[in-house]
């Protein structure tokens, strides 16, 4: 006997009589809805309280079944996201793109989850380009908000500290307001003795730039003689990156269904796997990630041979 939400109780008796109602509705439901009067029913049926309710169970245990097959294959070290969609979701959903960006903002606590649940170790999310700058003052303005708002959070939150998790914050931090840059510095010195799970926020954030960078650190280093032209190679180039540290991204993804990079990780991603998904960012739910992941283990990396 089960008993739903609403006080329902349901009770089959054996399992023939399962197989029976199966059989029989399954054949009565094909007739029914083709009649007005059948189609209306249906769809009332669809969305009642208790249908829902037992769709999200199904869906709870596919998810369940299939945590359990992922992890008994490779599971990747490095997930990197390009969350695309905000704004198109909220548009398309009526709603301000404010509220988008709000709603994206919760799924990346829900991804972390997911990437701790797998024991997959590193995630980085792309919350910020250096191109985001262009927008109108008003969305840059709630994009800040939202930034300060959940670094100062992140600070006392127990989860992040429970599952020991360091956070890096990388980008051209200095262009940020002086209090988020503050707000990362605190964060990054707050958790950076945990070792165990590694997420990475890239803020004002963008990959050409990295580089740049890294050229003109290089230079530095070459002209006072810390470092000799000759012990210049990939090893040495990828030091002076944001991502010192880390291990290159094993799969990017992104979501909306653009099929772009975006100026994200230019360097890190020469042998990453990529998955693109139609689906805008905050409407990206734990099956369409599970099916990423799942899609990943079945391509075979050559890394070049």
């Amino acid at each position: 006997m089960y008993e739903n939400p609403g006080g329902t109780e349901i009770t089959f008796k054996n399992k023939s009589l399962k197989r029976f109602a199966r059989k029989k509705f399954n054949k009565i439901g094909e007739i029914a809805i083709q009649s007005e009067i059948g189609n209306n029913l249906t769809f009332t049926i669809y969305n009642s309280k208790l249908s829902r309710f037992f769709r999200e169970k199904i869906n709870e245990f596919k998810n369940i079944k299939l945590v359990e097959r992922i992890k008994k294959d490779y599971i990747p070290k490095h997930i990197a996201i390009i969350m695309d969609g905000n704004r198109r979701y909220a548009k398309q959903a009526g709603l301000k793109a404010t509220k988008g960006h709000q709603i994206g903002k919760d799924k990346i606590e829900e991804t972390l989850d997911w990437c701790l649940e797998l024991g997959i170790k590193n995630l980085t999310v792309y919350a910020f380009s250096t191109e985001n700058f262009k927008r109108s003052p008003d969305e840059i303005r709630e994009l800040m908000y939202l930034c300060r708002t959940e670094l100062d959070k992140a600070k006392s939150d127990s989860r992040i500290h429970k599952n020991k998790i360091k956070i890096n914050v990388i980008g051209q931090l200095e262009s940020l307001p002086k209090d988020i840059q503050q707000s990362a510095k605190e964060l990054i010195e707050k958790t950076e003795m945990y070792e165990d799970n590694i997420l990475t926020i890239a803020l004002a954030y963008g990959g050409r730039e990295e580089i740049i960078q890294a050229i003109k650190h290089i230079a530095e280093d070459v002209k006072t003689e810390k470092l000799k032209i000759k012990d210049i190679n990939e090893g040495s180039v990828s030091s002076y990156l944001y991502t010192n540290g880390l291990p290159d991204p094993d799969l990017i993804l992104r979501t909306s269904g653009e099929e772009r990079i975006s100026n994200f990780l230019l360097w890190q991603v020469a042998y990453s796997e990529f998955y693109f998904s139609d689906v805008y960012w905050p409407a990206f739910g734990k099956k369409d990630f599970l099916h990423a992941i799942e899609t990943y283990q079945q391509r075979k990396r050559r890394f070049g041979k």
